[in-house]
């Protein structure tokens, strides 16, 4: 089969993903799996040979992230309900003073997110916005946007969220360089779509508390966790991990304490420890008895295992596509391209994000079609964390009617479509493209 009739094949593919996403509203789930069968017997593969490549690739994508992303969702589930989140916001608020409450808002939601899927922490901490907007009588936007870019820039830069985690592992890209870029770029991308950004269209845009979210303040019958503490837990993993990559520069092979880091380093080992930390600090320590902390632990679960699954679909379309050979015709057309692959890589994942809505389903789709182009190119090492961020970074733009994230926003702050595209959406643009333009910089000096 020739190879212009192989891109056809793949673009095929891809509208009709977006067409069963978009307009038939299938789950990404299914879709994905659909297209990778169709894609496949399309492309010539033999029939028995499509569905063994199905099974290799949901096997191979679920083998990591199915373990990284369960017990990162069961640790945010047992920060959410010991009153963690809360803690860090007040603690934060409370040691830098109101007057600088953006900031304090801003590194709170950079902490939260690490474990907290991004609605929920926003959920949690939205009554602190109203708070300090009703007190100061500022628009809501003033707190709100820092607070919605910490949560943000974490949700989609740095693990053990699900974004990053799926497409590190469908690029094969080391965990310690994506969290190491991921808080480069994401800490430059919070500050300026953050309080800088705050500031501006706060001026522009008074929101007040919408009368249907107008609510007594929450508080807790037991007294909230130590910030030390919740401190500690959250940094733990992403220490440990960090600790691994490293190890394996500045210590020589065969040394015992290399051994130690890389093994306590792993993924899976490093949440282990901190989720099992939680269960005791967080739990038990703090009046639950073992059959809540084993409730609340299942009912983290919960939305994780759609996330596991959609990720486990875009590890079928990846392996499709390397399978059945469109992969490597997409990848030798891009590598022959003059764009450079972390722009590349934005691009794609910025185009699919435009087009459907899901962050999720843009990054795993991304991560497929770039995956080719890293096999081509022979790319390695910290190149692969830079092309996660780029990934990340474009699926993070240009959020519009068609993400759910744009209503939750609207919603919770009384905005009408025009007033979110103008906050919402254009906080999540300065994210992405400060994110890209980190990821461009770092490039120049790794590669």
């Amino acid at each position: 089969m020739s190879d212009q009739m192989l891109i056809l094949i793949a673009l095929a593919g891809i509208f009709l993903l977006l067409f069963l996403v978009i307009r038939t509203k299938l789950h990404a789930f299914v879709a994905l799996l659909v297209v990778s069968l169709i894609v496949g017997i399309l492309a010539g593969m033999p029939l028995g040979d499509v569905v063994d490549t199905m099974e290799k690739g949901m096997g191979g994508t679920l083998g990591f992230v199915a373990v990284v992303v369960g017990l990162g969702a069961m640790f945010g589930q047992m920060l959410e309900v010991s009153g963690g989140a809360d803690r860090l916001a007040r603690t934060m608020i409370n040691r830098l003073g109101e007057d600088k409450a953006q900031w304090s808002l801003g590194i709170t939601g950079f902490l939260v997110a690490i474990p907290v899927f991004f609605d929920v922490g926003f959920i949690i901490l939205v009554p602190i916005v109203y708070g300090l907007a009703k007190k100061t009588g500022k628009s809501l936007l003033y707190y709100g946007i820092p607070l919605l870019a910490g949560l943000a820039v974490t949700h989609s830069f740095i693990p053990p969220t699900p974004g990053p985690i799926a497409v590190a592992d469908l690029v094969g890209a080391d965990l310690g360089w994506v969290i190491l870029f991921g808080a480069l770029a994401g800490i430059p991308s919070m500050i300026i779509a953050g309080p800088l950004f705050a500031r501006y269209i706060s001026k522009r845009l008074h929101v007040v508390v919408p009368e249907y979210m107008n609510m007594e303040e929450v508080e807790y019958d037991r007294e909230l966790p130590s910030f030390p503490l919740i401190a500690s837990i959250i940094l733990t993993p992403l220490l440990l991990i960090l600790c691994n990559t490293f190890s394996d520069f500045f210590l020589d092979e065969g040394n015992i304490a290399r051994d130690i880091f890389t093994f306590l380093g792993h993924p899976f080992v490093a949440l282990t420890i901190a989720t099992i930390l939680t269960f005791i600090f967080l739990g038990t320590k703090r009046g639950f008895t073992r059959q809540e902390v084993q409730d609340i632990a299942n009912k983290g679960l919960e939305p994780a295992g759609i996330i596991i699954l959609v990720t486990g679909a875009g590890g079928v379309f990846k392996e499709v596509l390397i399978q059945s050979g469109v992969g490597d015709v997409i990848g030798n057309m891009m590598a022959g391209s003059n764009l450079p692959p972390i722009l590349l890589a934005f691009l794609i994942a910025a185009a699919v994000r435009v087009a459907q809505g899901s962050a999720t389903v843009s990054m795993v789709t991304a991560a497929g079609l770039v995956a080719p182009l890293i096999d081509i190119l022979n790319l390695e090492g910290p190149i692969l964390g830079l092309i996660v961020i780029a990934i990340a970074s474009g699926a993070t733009v240009l959020s519009h009617v068609n993400d759910s994230g744009f209503w939750l926003v609207g919603r919770y702050f009384g905005l009408d479509v025009k007033d979110t595209l103008k906050s919402w959406t254009v906080m999540e643009t300065l994210i992405g493209l400060v994110g890209l333009s980190v990821a461009l910089l770092l490039g120049i000096f790794i590669s």
